[in-house]
């Protein structure tokens, strides 16, 4: 999915990054590589570079400017025309694919050792070791796994998300829903009769007052978006993290 036309042996050293997680990851790894990055990398805090415009609206002839031997996308946060912009203008273009641990771990190697030429960070080998003996719940929950409301939209198959979730021990309610990210009327939500109720603060941002409450009578846990659906350094911390906030119930 890489679409890259570098010759051999071309070295990457201006990187423009259109996913906050992997803004995170090259930062990590290799801070000086970063040419820009969009209004949603938040991480990290310090990050100063241009920013280019969001991960759905990307300002191309800003990218353009920027002048990167690599663009770094993801399939699910990018959109194909804009991809596809970037690469008109003559921009090569590294598309990540991540619907599993496993495979978030393989993508970013091939991003900064493969693509970037990087060594591999220890950063990425902690994460590895954190997920290998997870502290799993004391017993299996089935959750509703909420993303946004107005409408209500939850976790269903094939996510990221879901993975890290299936291996603490909590299996969303709609893992074998046909849609990836099933729109579910809040009554069918509460019909399903879940366990837990798992609300993340992105891409919809739930709190304490804005989410526990159309769940009446069902544990709410409230845990950190970066640690559920990003996929770069916070991936180390995230078992212990993940596994606190779960354990509500």
């Amino acid at each position: 999915m890489a679409h890259l036309n570098r010759g051999r042996g071309s070295a990457v050293r201006r990187v423009v990054s259109l996913v906050p997680s992997l803004t995170e990851a090259v930062a990590a790894t290799a801070p000086g590589l970063l040419a820009g990055a969009t209004d949603w990398c938040t991480h990290p805090a310090d990050l100063a570079v241009p920013r280019i415009g969001g991960t759905k609206n990307p300002d191309v002839a800003a990218v353009a400017a920027l002048a990167p031997d690599l663009v770094v996308a993801n399939e699910e946060e990018n959109r194909p025309a804009d991809l596809a912009a970037l690469r008109a203008a003559g921009l090569d273009v590294l598309v990540t694919e991540v619907r599993s641990l496993a495979q978030a771990f393989t993508e970013l190697d091939r991003l900064l050792t493969g693509a970037c030429g990087l060594p591999r960070p220890g950063w990425l080998d902690a994460a590895e070791d954190a997920w290998r003996d997870v502290p799993v719940l004391p017993r299996p929950l089935r959750a509703v796994v909420p993303i946004w409301r107005r409408p209500w939209m939850v976790l269903g198959r094939d996510t990221f998300a879901g993975d890290l979730l299936a291996r603490l021990g909590v299996t969303p309610v709609h893992a074998g829903h046909a849609e990836r990210y099933p729109r579910i009327p809040l009554p069918e939500l509460l019909a399903a009769r879940p366990d837990l109720v798992v609300l993340p603060d992105e891409p919809y941002r739930f709190t304490a007052d804005d989410g526990p409450e159309a769940f009446p009578g069902i544990p709410a846990a409230l845990v950190s978006g970066r640690h559920l659906t990003w996929y770069g350094p916070s991936l180390a911390d995230a078992p212990q993290v993940l596994a606190q906030a779960l354990a509500v119930s």
